[in-house]
Order: C-alpha cells, then structure tokens, then sequence
C-alpha cells in the first residue's frame, strides 16, 4: 500500500495484532514485528525459514528509546552521532530487564540495533511504543527486496501488509560493527568502513564469518539468486548472463550493467535488482566481472562471494 498516513495507521493495527508486515528502510525492504512478543518473531522466523540460532535486528527510532533495552557507550555515542539514522547496525550488550523477545536474540546477551532513515520506517516507529525487529524481506539464502515488488514475489498472500516507499536508496544491507569489547565489523554493507575507523579513530578488526553468529549476513551461503554465480569474469559463455561495472561497446542481450560508469554507489543500489532480473530472465549461470575492492565495491565482492557458494 502507498505510505500515506492512513495505510501507516492500518499498518500499525496489523503490528498491534502481531502480524508481520513488509516495510521500506534506505538500505533493504523489512520483513517487521513487534521485537518485544515472542508469537511475532516467531512468525518472521517461519515467513522467511530462517534457523534459529540467526538473530535479527531491532530497529529503533532514537537514542531515548533504545536505552531501555541496552547499555550503551562511548563508541556508540561516537558512530551514532555521526552516522544515525543510517544503514549502520550496532551490537550492544542487553539489559537483563529488557522485554526483547529471546527468540530475536537466540538467548544471547548482545542485541542487534538500527536506526532507519526512511522517513516511512521512522513515522512508523515514532507512533508505535515497541521497536520493530526487520530483517531483509526474503526467504533466508535468497536475494533481499529493494522495492515493493520484490517483497511479493517472495511472499505473496502469505504477509498481510506491504508499505510501498519506492526503491531502496542505498540498496545493499547495513554494515554491522560489534560495540561490547574492541569494535570489530561483523558485516560489511552500506556505510564505508573506513569513515568508522576515521570517526573512531581506531583500525577496527573485520571478522565477517565467525562460528558464532551474534549477527545476521554471516552465513556461507547467503543473498543468492538460485543458479550458479562467477565473479572476476572477462567473457562470458555465450548463454550466460555478464554483470558489468563499466560501459562496453556492445549490445548483447546477455550484458547487464550495475552502473555504466564504475560508480560502486550506484552498483550497490543496483545488486538485487539487477540479479533478480537476471534470474527472472531465465538465465542458468552468470558471470560477474571483477569489482573494484574498495568502498561499498568491499560490501558488493562479499555479497557475491557468499551469492557464489550456490
């Protein structure tokens, strides 16, 4: 439904009956519910068939109504001030009094919070009294929605409500840093490391495939189209679909270009949807040329790494 205020209203009484519902955010669209009832994080778990032991993140509408459920400290003040609202997620130690659903957490002790940019996710939170846990729209191992559209196609009768907010801006999903102990990046995503590192004033640790999932997007296999996937490609074979970066002089029906002019922005914001429509072509196998490692090309080499394991 478009995001006016009447269908934010009628969203809310579907949040309120714990319902799930599918909601825009700049980075990917969300599958949300009510992070404090258990029944509700229960039916995101069954949606998207995701293991258990994956937590999801809380999102949260500002610094006041996060404290109630974590501790927080210096280096949070520090990114959250620079960087929130935006595509970047927080590991906080959780307060024992905390009405967080175990089921959100795994029974861990570390809660994973966001602050959303979109201004639809944020009037939503403003008028509600609990946070929304929202991980991606999709079935687990498969692409993330980036507009309404895609949340259908995975979903279709089985979520009551989608809020329409157009097309992801950013597109790709939020960078994860650990804040309990010395800050290390457990997700690579939509904001640069190096800005954390410049704001923190520290050369943080990345440990983005550890054994102990305290975070979502850690899995060996993950953001996958559903056929087989090469990257650092030059050529590819003559019935495969050629993802590119840089404009070629061609015409090929099989060329589809994240951005024709090397800008890694744009290629983020282009990734789903571009892989989607691939596989909706009805293409077997694609072939990736190689992206710049560098920036957000950093967070598209790790989402094609993992889409790669297929």
């Amino acid at each position: 439904m478009k995001s006016n205020q009447s269908n934010i209203k009628k969203a809310i009484k579907y949040l309120n009956k714990n319902y799930c519902i599918g909601v825009p955010s700049e980075t990917v669209y969300g599958l949300a519910a009510n992070a404090y009832v258990d029944s509700a994080i229960k039916k995101i778990f069954d949606l998207k068939k995701r293991p258990k032991n994956n937590p999801l993140i809380v999102h949260y509408l500002g610094i006041d109504s996060i404290k109630r459920d974590c501790f927080i400290n210096e280096n949070f003040m520090k990114l959250y001030k620079k960087f929130s609202p935006g595509p970047i997620t927080y590991i906080l130690k959780l307060k024992k009094n905390s009405k967080i659903s175990k089921n959100v957490t795994n029974n861990k002790k570390s809660l994973a919070v966001r602050f959303p940019k979109h201004k639809i996710f944020k009037e939503l939170l403003k008028q509600l009294d609990y946070p929304l846990a929202a991980p991606s729209a999709n079935i687990t191992t498969k692409l993330s929605a980036v507009q309404v559209t895609d949340v259908k196609e995975e979903f279709g009768n089985k979520i009551k409500y989608i809020l329409d907010g157009g097309k992801c801006a950013v597109g790709i999903e939020s960078t994860i840093i650990n804040l309990i102990g010395k800050p290390t990046i457990l997700r690579l995503g939509g904001l640069d490391i190096s800005k954390i590192q410049k704001t923190l004033g520290l050369k943080i640790d990345i440990n983005i495939s550890p054994r102990n999932k305290i975070a979502p997007g850690q899995s060996r296999l993950h953001y996958s189209p559903g056929i087989p996937l090469k990257m650092n490609m030059i050529n590819p074979k003559n019935e495969e679909a050629f993802i590119l970066i840089n404009k070629r002089k061609t015409k090929l029906k099989n060329y589809f270009y994240l951005s024709k002019k090397n800008d890694l922005n744009e290629a983020a914001k282009n990734l789903y949807s571009c892989l989607r429509k691939v596989k909706n072509k009805g293409f077997k196998s694609i072939a990736v040329e190689k992206i710049p490692n560098k920036g957000l090309g950093k967070a598209i080499n790790d989402r094609l790494q993992r889409a790669s394991k297929y």
